[in-house]
């Protein structure tokens, strides 16, 4: 079978599984195969890593369904998806998995080409040579690869563009998303992410949505929400 028909195997029978209950997608080797890829993409040095971050957590409970796609504003939970919004994010979801379902088995197939052993079996020095294999796919001379590390990369934002991302831009964007988004999405533990980069953060969703917690300071020379200057 190929791998990518896998996804269709994903969750009960009869069901659709992008309406999986369960809080994982991956099997224990593409887990392990996956989580070491993003350990490469983020490395732990002297700070923590995607590895710390969990960002295998947030990818594979993104992956697990349509069950934790949009946090609610107060951070009570997540919202529940219907009619055309939720056929919309199961058709993404499982486009998704198969994406991830072919690069496992690239990332393994590459490794025991060049030094025979699956991905995850290999050293730090050799996962980054198949990584970077993955980096310069056959791209059209005029259309640049997306590398991991260098200023081509995507956003961390992806909306409908992670449709259109192939398998290594599609992880390099989920482990950034993993290490930087708020923790309740899976990723970002203990904060790892945002203390890296000297974001205090807010404490819960509910403090933003409350109020009590603002980015201003990070992103306005004036401190000032509109209005609030006539009454200091």
């Amino acid at each position: 079978m190929n791998p990518a028909d896998r996804s269709a195997d994903r969750g009960h029978s009869g069901a659709d599984p992008a309406d999986s209950s369960d809080d994982r997608f991956f099997d224990e080797h593409q887990r392990a195969t996956i989580a070491a890829a993003m350990a490469r993409i983020i490395p732990t040095d002297d700070t923590p890593g995607a590895a710390e971050a969990r960002c295998i957590d947030f990818l594979d409970r993104y992956l697990s369904g349509i069950g934790y796609i949009y946090a609610k504003p107060d951070g009570s939970g997540f919202e529940t998806l219907a009619g055309r919004q939720a056929q919309a994010w199961r058709q993404r979801v499982n486009k998704a998995r198969a994406k991830y379902l072919s690069g496992v088995a690239e990332l393994d197939r590459r490794s025991r080409e060049r030094d025979g052993s699956d991905f995850v079996q290999l050293g730090p020095n050799a996962q980054d040579g198949v990584l970077r294999s993955l980096e310069t796919p056959e791209t059209a001379a005029n259309e640049p690869a997306i590398a991991y590390g260098k200023p081509e990369e995507p956003a961390l934002q992806q909306t409908s563009a992670e449709s259109d991302l192939d398998f290594f831009p599609l992880l390099v964007a989920h482990t950034r998303q993993g290490f930087l988004a708020d923790p309740i999405y899976g990723g970002n533990r203990d904060q790892a992410g945002w203390k890296t980069i000297g974001f205090p953060g807010p404490s819960s969703l509910d403090e933003v949505h409350t109020g009590r917690y603002s980015t201003l300071q990070y992103f306005a020379d004036n401190r000032l929400h509109p209005g609030q200057q006539d009454h200091r």
